[in-house]
């Protein structure tokens, strides 16, 4: 609850400037109840340890990551979903399947603990570089840019949230990842293993999972947006 209080501080400067506080106490109740949530069903896939549980946890990942990528083009979502959902599943998932398998080597291949977490860290990252490619390149295209600069620009600017935290980290922040194995008395050499790795896997995953969708997209889609469809 205190550390609620700068949350609760930027919703009373949002009423007493008139601005609607609404959607932040929304977000903000939703965060709550969804982290409850999801802390319930850890605890059951952790306790089933089942490969096809966490198959199911990964591909409703996929599926809601896919949907939620396209927000920032919603008029496209039926023609676009397809091709947001294969990107994420091939920059992410090979990401992903290279991280768990060839650079950790769980065992068992599907470890609750590792598995889960890291790749709701993987797709979380896929989805946020195809939702700003897919706004940008459109946003582009209705300027009159060319497909090729338009996709060039887009991919970018899908970059650009992963790339400040590449430049910014260990200088303006330590990753929550680092700090939180910090805090639980793993060495910070250790953790910075650890950490370089998570870095690498979301710059991956981003910039993969970025250049799949903007490659099958294509001029198909690009014509649809242009003529308005």
């Amino acid at each position: 609850m205190a550390a609620a209080i700068p949350a609760l501080l930027v919703l009373f400067v949002l009423w007493r400037w008139r601005a609607d506080p609404t959607l932040g106490f929304i977000a903000l109740a939703r965060m709550v109840a969804q982290l409850l949530l999801v802390g319930y069903v850890l605890v059951y896939i952790f306790e089933a340890d089942t490969p096809w549980v966490v198959l199911a946890v990964l591909g409703v990942m996929v599926v809601a990551a896919s949907w939620i990528a396209l927000r920032t083009v919603p008029e496209l979502r039926g023609t676009l979903y397809r091709d947001a959902f294969v990107s994420i599943l091939v920059g992410g998932g090979s990401t992903f399947a290279l991280i768990t398998q060839g650079v950790l080597a769980l065992e068992p291949w599907y470890e609750p603990s590792f598995t889960v977490p890291l790749a709701g860290m993987i797709f979380a990252a896929s989805m946020n570089s195809v939702s700003i490619s897919a706004e940008r390149v459109f946003a582009e295209l209705r300027r009159g840019v060319s497909y090729g600069d338009a996709r060039r620009i887009a991919i970018q600017a899908g970059l650009i949230p992963i790339v400040n935290s590449l430049l910014a980290v260990g200088l303006v922040s330590l990753p929550g990842f680092m700090t939180g194995q910090i805090l639980s008395g793993v060495s910070p050499l250790i953790a910075v293993r650890y950490q370089v790795m998570v870095m690498c896997m979301i710059f991956g995953a981003s910039g993969l999972s970025a250049a799949v969708f903007l490659s099958l997209a294509g001029r198909r889609a690009v014509a649809r947006s242009v003529s308005g469809a």
